[in-house]
């Protein structure tokens, strides 16, 4: 190949990548304010955590464990409720 091929493949190589990076960074940055505005996550209490950050301060979120357990228990309640609304138990 020729050097000035090389500098174009390399050229629209550095734009490929560019373009890349860009998608996947608005992507993400897309993602964290769709999340933000559906209530999943609050990363305002994240920013706050920099200001708030003493042992006595209460944990942002549940541990994962416990919110495992939780979904679990509510599921075993819904199928108690299905199982009394077959029976006619109501």
């Amino acid at each position: 190949m020729e050097y000035e091929t090389l500098l174009t493949v390399q050229g629209y190589a550095k734009f490929g990548l560019l373009t890349l990076t860009f998608i996947v960074f608005y992507s993400y940055a897309y993602s964290i304010y769709k999340r933000d505005k559906s209530g999943d996550r609050d990363f305002e209490g994240y920013s706050n955590l920099v200001l708030d950050d003493s042992i006595e301060s209460k944990p942002l979120e549940d541990n994962r464990e416990e919110q495992k357990g939780n979904d679990e228990n509510h599921d075993s309640e819904r199928i108690n409720e299905e199982e009394k609304i077959k029976k006619g138990d109501s």
